[in-house]
């Protein structure tokens, strides 16, 4: 975050006296840097099975298996 902002104060205080294209593209940088990061951040890992855990809910794990197929539907 401290590079985005340095990025971008930098931009918009002295290297537009030089080169308005320049600051632009310090700018846009800053406005990419982010989104990249987040995303880089929360990748998951291919043996990552996140989804696969139990909620603690006891019911909707149950609902949720028969949702997926692991497990057949009980009698009414």
């Amino acid at each position: 975050m401290g590079t985005c902002l340095t990025l971008f104060v930098s931009a918009w205080a002295f290297v537009r006296l030089w080169s308005v294209e320049a600051a632009a593209g310090m700018a846009f940088a800053a406005m990419l840097l982010p989104p990249l990061a987040s995303w880089a951040a929360n990748r998951r890992g291919p043996d990552d099975r996140w989804w696969d855990d139990p909620s603690g809910d006891p019911q909707s794990d149950e609902w949720w298996a028969e949702l997926d197929g692991k497990k057949k539907p009980g009698p009414p």
